[in-house]
């Protein structure tokens, strides 16, 4: 797990670990998050920005200042903007561990599952693609997947208007048999993206050959990885942190739910051990994630009241 990776750098004599505010509250394969290393002694720290990290590595030479990068292609800018401010300082106490995924290599994963493959009453219906991602990547991408799997994919907005008008672009293609992409969020999102980001981006990182998500497994080229040329300022290779293997609550089904074969409560974890003041699973981390929107915006059922009440 990358979550135990973060917890054995935070446990490291002299090292200061930032990261994002949600990332702190996930629990690694031992049930144990960055929260609690926090208020165990360690030094933790939440940074809205990653830049912020440059200027807590000034304020402390005597540390080593590792920042744990996450995210999808929204966030990799930024981090890749850090990179290059490190590497041109020369900052010798800061490094970087790179977590950045790929939507993309995500969406082709989930639509090659050999369950919605091989069972007739799983059916995705279509994709909205998140318009901040999209800024970034553009809408060509997405036409892999309507062309390949006449599958649907509206780029939205976040805003209600947007989402409502998303969505019944999305029922108006299902009706008439229709896979292609459209772009709702056009005063944003452009076909080829934003091709200043992508260069900068490709000027840091590489794909990895293999990454593991929570909950879907090891999915081939869905990540990236720092350059060689920041070899230096890469915190994997400058710790050696030995760890041992993860362990995933076996009754935990997030991988289900991100693919559409279950639902949040079908999970019998949800609202009883799993909850977002106390989440066991990556659903139930984020206020996007699935599991903690059902959690919140849908009254459990009484099955799901009973596990509550024992």
């Amino acid at each position: 797990s990358r979550i135990d990776l973060a917890l054995a750098l935070a446990e490291e004599p002299g090292v200061i670990l930032c990261s994002y505010g949600d990332l702190l509250r996930v629990p690694g394969s031992r049930r144990r998050s960055l929260l609690q290393a926090r208020a165990d002694g360690c030094d933790v720290r939440m940074v809205y920005s990653c830049i912020e990290t440059i200027e807590i590595a000034g304020r402390h030479p005597d540390k080593q200042v590792v920042f744990f990068a996450i995210g999808f292609e929204t966030t990799t800018p930024p981090t890749a903007v850090l990179m290059q401010r490190i590497a041109a300082g020369g900052i010798k106490n800061l490094s970087v561990v790179c977590n950045h995924v790929l939507t993309p290599a995500a969406i082709q994963h989930i639509l090659n599952a050999p369950v919605l493959r091989e069972m007739e009453a799983v059916r995705l219906d279509g994709f909205i693609g998140p318009g901040h991602v999209s800024a970034i990547i553009g809408s060509r991408p997405y036409e892999y997947f309507a062309e390949e799997f006449a599958v649907p994919v509206v780029i939205s907005g976040f805003e209600p208007a947007d989402l409502l008008l998303s969505i019944l672009s999305l029922v108006r293609q299902t009706n008439r048999r229709q896979a292609r992409v459209e772009n709702r969020l056009s005063r944003v999102v452009t076909d080829d993206g934003n091709i200043a980001a992508q260069r900068l981006v490709a000027s840091v990182f590489e794909l990895r050959k293999s990454f593991d998500w929570r909950g879907l497994g090891p999915i081939p080229y869905s990540a990236l990885r720092l350059k060689s040329d920041f070899r230096e300022y890469d915190a994997e290779h400058r710790f050696h942190v030995s760890l041992p293997p993860a362990r995933e609550n076996p009754a935990c089904r997030c991988g289900e739910i991100l693919r559409g074969v279950a639902e949040p409560e079908d999970c019998l974890l949800f609202a009883r051990g799993c909850t977002p003041e106390n989440p066991m699973g990556s659903c139930m981390v984020s206020s996007e994630g699935a599991c903690a929107a059902h959690f919140r915006y849908r009254p459990p059922s009484s099955s799901a009241m009973r596990r509550v009440g024992g």
